[in-house]
């Protein structure tokens, strides 16, 4: 993919769709094109997670492991879906197990690239933080909606 398909991938994600295009050439730049044939693994469910990807092309389905150590489809994601968000600014596991269910393409975006995208533009770090308001917000009007149903 050239720099331009990447920064219009960039702005499919909801993460980065308000940045401008200095900030998402920064991303797309630094990030690293990862191919994966049918049937390979990703990243594995409780790995850990210094990185986030965002599907390029191609689909992946997203698998747990149940009690038994049985793996089952949580769902199947494609171009434009971003995976691991929280990696970027924290260490986690991973959540769950992506198989490249056909010949398929990730952009690798790294914590560090995260941070130097922060450093040099402080104004992403405050439209971030107002996102993340605004989703606890909306999760926690949701959990009171299900607590008066279930009253």
């Amino acid at each position: 993919m050239s720099l331009t398909e990447d920064i219009r991938l960039l702005t499919q994600v909801p993460l980065f769709r308000d940045m401008n295009d200095d900030q998402l050439r920064l991303v797309a730049f630094g990030a690293e094109h990862r191919p994966v044939v049918t049937g390979q693994e990703l990243f594995r469910e409780r790995s850990p997670a210094e990185s986030a990807f965002i599907v390029a092309r191609g689909r992946f389905e997203l698998l747990t492991a149940d009690r038994n150590g049985e793996m089952k489809v949580q769902a199947t994601v494609g171009p434009g879906t971003l995976l691991s968000e929280l990696a970027l600014v924290t260490m986690v596991e991973r959540k769950f197990t992506a198989i490249a269910v056909e010949d398929s393409e990730a952009l690798k975006i790294s914590r560090s690239l995260f941070y130097r995208l922060l450093e040099e533009y402080p104004e992403v770090g405050r439209m971030i933080e107002s996102r993340i308001r605004d989703n606890i917000s909306t999760l926690a009007k949701a959990a009171a909606a299900m607590g008066h149903r279930f009253a």
